[in-house]
């Protein structure tokens, strides 16, 4: 079995990466920072090869289907956020997070799907977020991506479940979750966060399962967001 995941240097990608090795998974792990990758590399037992590329060119996105056509497992991970009151963030930063958050999960879906479809095999992991399933103010676009995600792996699973096919589909919502998501977005959650690898074990776990809504639980604090 053959499985990619993007955004795999840290974090959530890093460790769903690590515990498919442990289930005898080889590996294609991409994201941009190939020193990271690198390291994770080492990290892994197993076989594992990287790829450094920048998930928001979409010429990019398909040349590496090009490049990596058979695989059996396709993790959607790479991701960021940014926070601020709409107006007043950065326009530039934000349609790097759609190419990222969206676009990049749209291109990979489509062209890795109608492989799975044709051969009737085949899994999707889509990392999206509890954010998905509400408003999100001052992280309006970040919770915007990831409702397009959710809403569009739930279209894709009644799809493939009219079908009768055999290829699944599930998508990671957690909350927030204890890796460099925050520095990035420059944002604080007044929530208590989860570990990584246990968010990947859970995710594995789960998606071995068949199980669509994979939601980790998470005590509360509150629901204050600052930036």
């Amino acid at each position: 079995m053959r499985a990619l995941v993007t955004g795999a240097s840290s974090g959530i990608g890093r460790d769903i990466a690590k515990n498919l090795s442990k289930k005898g998974y080889d590996l294609v792990l991409v994201s941009r920072d190939k020193q990271k990758l690198e390291k994770v590399a080492k990290e892994i037992n197993g076989n594992v090869k990287i790829i450094s590329l920048d998930l928001t060119d979409e010429q990019a996105c398909k040349n590496l289907y090009e490049q990596e056509p058979n695989i059996d497992l396709l993790v959607n991970n790479a991701g960021f956020g940014d926070c601020g009151e709409f107006t007043k963030t950065d326009l530039d930063k934000e349609i790097k997070m759609i190419e990222t958050n969206v676009i990049a999960y749209h291109i990979l879906m489509k062209l890795y799907l109608k492989d799975f479809v044709k051969k009737d095999s085949g899994t999707i992991l889509n990392v999206a977020s509890i954010a998905g399933f509400m408003p999100g103010p001052l992280m309006s676009t970040y919770y915007a991506t990831k409702a397009y995600i959710v809403r569009i792996s739930e279209g894709i699973r009644e799809e493939l479940k009219h079908r009768k096919s055999n290829v699944k589909i599930s998508i990671l919502c957690p909350g927030p979750v204890a890796t460099n998501f925050n520095e990035v977005a420059n944002v604080k959650f007044h929530l208590r966060e989860a570990n990584s690898m246990d968010v990947a074990k859970y995710a594995i776990e789960k998606l071995q399962k068949g199980k669509f809504y994979i939601v980790p639980r998470n005590r509360c604090k509150n629901r204050e967001i600052f930036c």
